[in-house]
């Protein structure tokens, strides 16, 4: 993250939630500190599982048996090859979701048919309501002017849950050369996994 050696992390007032406006009412995120978020969307991934079901913000957000044969394995993630995991946990479809909901009902059996159960916390995972990211500090602008409400990935991977971000962060110089439209990252950051037994 972009904290600086001699700064901690600090709340700055503004928008309804954790996002600073200035007097005018316009996003002022001051970039020497870390960048907050008041709101995320969110998405899940599922692969060796069968009958994965994720409940999130009173909505399922996963149920692995539609669109497909009820008791089918999802494909395994190293099936994707040098797709997985960043150009295949790209998006999460579910926006607008304030900070945060009750945590994440995670129903599913693993590979071998073990069935398991888990609640995800996803504002304990991102308690700090802090974007992640890996723009170096010297490519941030000082000041952005809209709010980043990042994309928060559940992927549930045999017996393990992983949950990452991903944000989209405006930078001052070009991340392909050429291309006027690279003036921003959107890693793919693990914030949190965990495998069950």
């Amino acid at each position: 993250m972009n904290t600086p050696p001699d700064q901690t992390p600090r709340p700055q007032p503004g928008m309804p939630g954790y996002v600073p406006t200035d007097a005018n009412g316009i996003v002022h995120i001051d970039t020497r500190y870390p960048i907050p978020f008041d709101q995320h969307s969110f998405g899940t991934a599922y692969y060796d599982t069968y009958d994965c079901k994720v409940l999130y913000n009173n909505m399922y957000v996963a149920d692995q048996s539609i669109g497909g044969p009820v008791g089918e394995k999802s494909v395994s993630s190293a099936s994707l090859g040098d797709l997985y995991p960043n150009k295949v946990l790209d998006g999460a479809p579910y926006g607008g979701i304030r900070n945060f909901p009750p945590p994440a009902k995670v129903t599913w059996r693993s590979k071998d048919g073990q069935p398991h159960e888990a609640m995800v916390d996803i504002g304990a995972i991102f308690k700090d309501q802090i974007v992640l990211h890996k723009v170096p500090q010297d490519q941030l602008p000082p000041i952005l002017t809209a709010p980043i409400f990042p994309d928060i990935i559940l992927e549930v991977n045999d017996r393990t849950i992983n949950v990452y971000m991903r944000a989209h962060v405006s930078t001052r110089v070009l991340q392909e050369l050429g291309n006027p439209l690279s003036d921003y990252r959107s890693d793919l950051i693990l914030a949190y996994s965990k495998t069950y037994d």
